[in-house]
């Protein structure tokens, strides 16, 4: 059975595959789902220019919040060898739809700097620093009460 990649999934493979650091080409091919030989053919033609420059489609990190959440919809069901067909298809890797899951269900909170943040900011360094000034002078006088309990120990043992 012979299976047609798409552009945008040959590129990102390739792009994977010189970027994997210290692990193999098997490897990236097992991670991939992709024929060793298959992988190895794809890096060649690449380091000889011979790759197309232009994607077939768009990179997955320039996709829409919509087309993200369609592509996640219809890849929910999907498991396995049919979930990797899918996203060779679709030429994107089974690590994105995770990635994208993951920012759909735990959206990072959006933080906006107020002028009454900085009031804030400002009211608990001064809060802050007027604690520790408390503190030293507390522990100040615990030390003088200490000396203090010395010296009248010391003064009664002599009378």
């Amino acid at each position: 059975m012979k299976l047609n990649y798409t552009e945008a999934f040959k590129e990102q493979a390739v792009e994977k595959v010189l970027q994997r650091g210290p692990k193999t080409i098997q490897t990236m091919a097992d991670e991939l789902n992709v024929n060793h030989f298959t992988l190895k053919n794809w890096l060649k033609i690449y380091q000889r220019g011979s790759m197309s420059n232009e994607p077939a489609s768009k990179r997955p990190k320039d996709w829409s919040t919509e087309q993200r959440f369609q592509l996640l919809m219809e890849s929910n069901a999907l498991e396995g060898e049919v979930l990797n067909a899918f996203c060779r298809q679709k030429g994107v890797f089974t690590h994105h739809l995770e990635t994208w899951k993951k920012a759909f269900l735990c959206p990072q909170p959006i933080v906006t700097k107020t002028a009454s943040d900085k009031v804030l900011r400002d009211q608990v360094r001064q809060l802050t620093k007027e604690l520790n000034r408390k503190e030293k002078a507390l522990a100040e006088a615990a030390a003088l009460l200490v000396l203090q309990k010395k010296f009248n120990a010391f003064w009664e043992e002599k009378a």
